[in-house]
C-alpha cells in the first residue's frame, strides 16, 4: 500500500494519462529515426523535425516533403495510439468516481497532447528553415487529427469504466452495452476473416511478394520493408473488408472490387502483393460469404439476451450503426494522398452503407432463427376486488317484551272475526239433513212387527201411502 497522499497519488495519475501514451510513441519514433539515420551515414541535420513529423503522422496529419504529400499513413500506429490513450484513461477511471475527477482525467488525455502538437509544429517551422524540403503542416490539420486521436481513446477508456453506471442512472435504454458489444464482435469478425483472406493471398501472390523484397540487396532495407509492410497491413484489411461487403478500393487508377480490377501502377510494397489481378477469378466472389459471416456474429450477440421484437430490432439497428461507422472512420483515416499515385483509400459512398445493409439483413435473420425474438406477454385482466360485506349488527343484548298470542287466522280467511256458531263456521262439518216432520227420539227410527209389513221395496210405507212413519197423534193402522 503507498503511503502517498490521495492528492500526490491522482497528480500522478494525470501526468500519466497525458503524456505517457504520446512520449512512448515519441521515444519509439526517435529510435527509429536515429537509427535510419546512422546506417544511411546522414549527419542528424533536421532530426528533430523528422522526429516531429513522424509523430503528427502517427495523428494521420499528411507529412509533405519535396512537394509532395504523403497522407495516406499507416493505419497501425494511431490503432495503438488510442489503444494506449483508453488503457491509461481506463487505469485513472474509478467506476464509481464523482464526475468532476472523470472530467479531469478526459482533459488530462486530450491537454496533454495537444501541448506536445504546439511543440511539434514549433519544431517542425524551425527544421523547414533548415530543410527546404520540409514543410509544415496547417495547424488546423494538426490540432484537428491530435484532438480526434485521443479523443476516441479517452472515450472508450472512460466508457469501459462507467459506461453501464451512465445508463442506469439516466434514460438511455438498458440495451446500449450490448449493442455496443455487437458492433465490436461485427469489426472484429470483419477485420479478423479479411486478415484471414489477406495473409492467403499473400500465400497465393508469393512469387509476386518476393520479387519486391528483392528491391533492395540489404538486409535493413528488407527489415524496413517488412516493417513497413506491418504499419500498412490495417490498411489492406480495411480495402479487403471494402470489396467483402460489395464495395471498393483503389490506389491512383486501379480499382479492386469482388466483380471487377481495373491495373494501374501500384507501389512497390511487399504487402501490396495482396490485391487481385486481372483478370479476376470466381474465387473473389467468395469475400461476400465474409460480410454473412460477420453479419452472424452480430446477429448472435444481440440475440444473447432474447427480448421483444421492438427491442431486439433497435439493437440491431444501434449495433450496425456502430460497425458501419467504424468501419467508414478506419476507411477515412487508412486513405490519402500518396504522392504520385494519388489517392488511395474505399469508396466511402457504398463502404458504411454496405456494411449497415449486411449487418442489418443478415443479422435480423440470424436474430429471428436463434430465437432472440421472444412475444410480448399478454396483459392479464385483473378482476375487481368484490365489495366487502357489511358487518353485521350487533345482537341487542336487551330481552324483547312479551307479546300476547295471537289468534289463528285461516289463510282463506280475510274478513272480521266474529262470533258464530260452530255450524257457520267455515270448515265445520255440516249436519246430515233431516226431514223436517221426523221426530228426534231416537226410538222413533226403530222398525216394530207392527210396521214391518209397511216395508217395501220402494221404501217405508207410513200412514195412507204417504212413506212416512204415523204419529202419536194420528192413529196406528191395525196389523192384518
Amino acid at each position: 500500500m503507498e503511503n502517498r497522499p490521495v492528492g500526490a497519488r491522482q497528480a500522478r495519475e494525470l501526468l500519466r494519462v497525458a503524456f505517457g501514451p504520446s512520449v512512448v510513441a515519441l521515444v519509439v519514433i526517435a529510435a527509429v529515426t536515429l537509427l535510419q539515420l546512422l546506417i544511411a551515414n546522414s549527419d542528424m541535420t533536421g532530426a528533430f523535425g523528422a522526429i516531429a513529423s513522424m509523430w503528427l503522422g502517427v495523428h494521420q496529419v499528411p507529412v509533405s516533403i519535396g512537394g509532395r504529400e504523403l497522407g495516406a499513413m499507416p493505419l497501425l500506429p494511431v490503432l495503438m495510439m488510442v489503444w494506449g490513450t483508453a488503457r491509461t484513461t481506463a487505469a485513472a477511471t474509478s467506476p464509481y468516481g464523482s464526475w468532476f475527477v472523470t472530467r479531469w482525467v478526459v482533459a488530462s488525455a486530450l491537454g496533454g497532447p495537444l501541448l506536445i502538437a504546439a511543440i511539434a509544429l514549433a519544431v517542425i517551422h524551425d527544421a523547414a528553415s533548415v530543410l527546404t524540403e520540409l514543410q509544415t503542416p496547417s495547424a488546423l490539420r494538426a490540432f484537428g487529427g491530435v484532438l480526434a486521436v485521443h479523443l476516441i481513446g479517452a472515450a472508450i477508456g472512460v466508457a469501459s469504466r462507467v459506461g453501464r453506471r451512465t445508463v442506469q442512472t439516466t434514460r438511455l435504454p438498458n440495451w446500449l452495452p450490448e449493442a455496443f458489444r455487437a458492433a465490436a464482435a461485427g469489426v472484429l469478425a470483419l477485420a479478423g476473416l479479411c486478415g484471414v483472406v489477406t495473409a492467403a493471398s499473400l500465400v497465393v501472390h508469393w512469387s509476386t511478394m518476393h520479387e519486391l523484397f528483392a528491391i533492395t540487396d540489404s538486409v535493413f532495407g528488407q527489415f524496413s520493408l517488412t516493417v513497413l509492410s506491418l504499419l500498412y497491413l490495417p490498411n489492406v484489411v480495411v480495402g479487403a473488408a471494402a470489396v467483402a461487403v460489395g464495395s471498393s478500393a483503389h490506389i491512383g487508377l486501379a480499382t479492386f472490387s469482388s466483380f471487377t480490377v481495373l491495373g494501374g501502377d501500384v507501389p512497390a510494397l511487399p504487402i501490396l502483393a495482396a490485391v487481385p489481378t486481372p483478370p479476376l477469378g470466381p474465387v473473389w466472389v467468395a469475400l461476400l460469404i465474409i460480410a454473412a459471416a460477420s453479419a452472424v456474429a452480430v446477429g448472435q450477440q444481440v440475440a444473447r439476451r432474447p427480448a421483444p421484437i421492438h427491442v431486439a430490432a433497435a439493437k440491431l439497428v444501434v449495433a450496425s450503426a456502430l460497425a458501419a461507422l467504424t468501419m467508414a472512420l478506419l476507411g477515412e483515416a487508412g486513405g490519402g494522398r500518396l504522392g504520385n499515385f494519388g489517392e488511395v483509400g474505399v469508396d466511402q459512398t457504398t463502404f458504411g452503407p454496405g456494411v449497415f445493409l449486411w449487418f442489418t439483413v443478415i443479422g435480423g435473420l440470424t436474430v429471428a432463427m436463434t430465437g432472440g425474438i421472444v412475444r410480448r406477454p399478454r396483459p392479464v385482466r385483473v378482476a375487481a376486488p368484490e365489495p366487502e360485506p357489511e358487518p353485521e349488527p350487533e345482537p341487542d343484548l336487551q330481552p324483547e317484551p312479551e307479546r300476547e298470542p295471537e289468534p289463528e287466522v285461516d289463510d282463506a280467511d280475510t274478513g272480521p272475526i266474529v262470533d258464530a256458531p260452530p255450524e257457520m263456521r267455515r270448515g265445520a262439518p255440516e249436519p246430515a239433513a233431516q226431514p223436517a216432520d221426523v221426530a228426534h227420539d231416537p226410538e222413533e227410527h226403530f222398525l216394530t212387527d207392527d210396521i214391518a209389513d209397511d216395508v217395501t221395496d220402494e221404501g217405508v210405507t207410513g200412514h195412507a201411502g204417504t212413506g212416512r212413519a204415523p204419529t202419536d197423534d194420528e192413529p196406528r193402522r191395525p196389523a192384518d
